[in-house]
């Protein structure tokens, strides 16, 4: 025999065998335990310390009121849906930019945003237009990369290593 007659054979009992269902069903194979989940995850509740619970005898005497019944069930709700989510801290503010960097994006925006505007509304426009605002894209643009710098900050020191 070959071995392509052998390879042949293998292949049409691959093929043969497609369909046919495994011999044990993945329902009767063993489960890890560790891999076993309460049907509800549990519940924690936490409960004030009774010295700082106060009694709806003490609050109406406080005229303060005795707490309503049908707001406890919303503000549950409302801490069981906040819980678990993570709330960013607000961001830095942006880095105050000096006149040639507004110039620079300005014209990097504005010679695209006049040659949209105009064409959409249908303007004659001039050479001496069309180039300016190509121009004023093109000078943008490179003043911006320009101005970017790719070397260390100056008050970096003489190591240049990882920073925290």
């Amino acid at each position: 025999m070959t071995p392509q007659s052998d390879e042949d054979e293998v292949w049409r009992q691959i093929v043969a065998s497609f369909n046919d269902t495994a011999e044990r069903d993945s329902a009767d194979q063993p489960w890890p335990d560790s891999e076993n989940v309460p049907a509800e995850p549990a519940r924690r509740v936490v409960k004030p310390p009774e010295e700082f619970a106060a009694s709806d005898d003490d609050l109406e005497a406080d005229g303060t009121g005795g707490s309503d019944e049908s707001e406890e069930p919303d503000r549950r709700e409302d801490e069981e849906e906040g819980e678990g989510h993570y709330v960013p801290p607000p961001p830095p503010p942006l880095p105050k930019l000096d006149l040639p960097t507004k110039l620079a994006w300005a014209a990097l925006f504005g010679g695209p945003a006049y040659l949209l505007v105009a064409a959409m509304a249908g303007w004659h426009m001039e050479g001496w237009a069309l180039f300016t605002a190509v121009a004023a894209f093109i000078g943008g643009f490179v003043a911006l990369v320009v101005r970017m710098g790719d070397g260390p900050p100056g008050d970096s020191g003489w190591d240049d290593g990882a920073r925290l």
